[in-house]
């Protein structure tokens, strides 16, 4: 069984997110998307609240799973019978960091592989980051995510 773990703080799930999975779906036979923390990103939506509206989004694709994780990523992806781990790229500096992760990775666990997939075009500018600026400034975020995620950062 094929299955990749997609890891991100998902703060919050954004509609590039979402088409990732939904393309991933079609080539592994489970993704688990793990809703983790990320000390260096700001503040948003509590764990619990991010891994509900994902598990919310990602309801109609069968082979997804939702859950949270703390600690290391490749102890976290051996646990789950896991040793592909998925990756969004959306620009060069996305790809910087990315290698870099990969590598450190490898260093930890050689048998799980990164494999890397690009959002739709008309979706790679979207980030959790700017959403939330957005947010924060009273903007319209419902074309960069989900109607349940909108309503849920409009209440924070």
């Amino acid at each position: 069984m094929r299955i990749a773990v997609y890891p991100g703080t998902f703060n919050p799930i954004t509609n590039g997110h979402t088409d990732l999975v939904e393309r991933a779906a079609g080539l592994f036979d489970k993704i688990i998307v793990a809703v983790g923390t990320n000390t260096q990103k700001g503040k948003g939506l509590a764990a619990s609240r991010r891994v509900a509206l994902a598990t919310e989004v990602l309801k109609e694709i069968d082979n997804v799973e939702v859950v949270s994780f703390d600690g290391l990523l490749t102890d976290f992806v051996r646990a789950k019978g896991a040793n592909i781990i998925l990756r969004g790229l959306r620009t060069v500096a996305d790809f910087e960091y990315e290698f870099q992760l990969v590598g450190m990775n490898r260093a930890l666990n050689p048998e799980i592989e990164t494999v890397f997939l690009a959002p739709a075009e008309h979706l790679s500018y979207i980030s959790s980051t700017l959403v939330r600026e957005i947010a924060f400034f009273g903007g319209d975020i419902s074309k960069f995510v989900h109607p349940a995620v909108a309503e849920a950062i409009l209440k924070t």
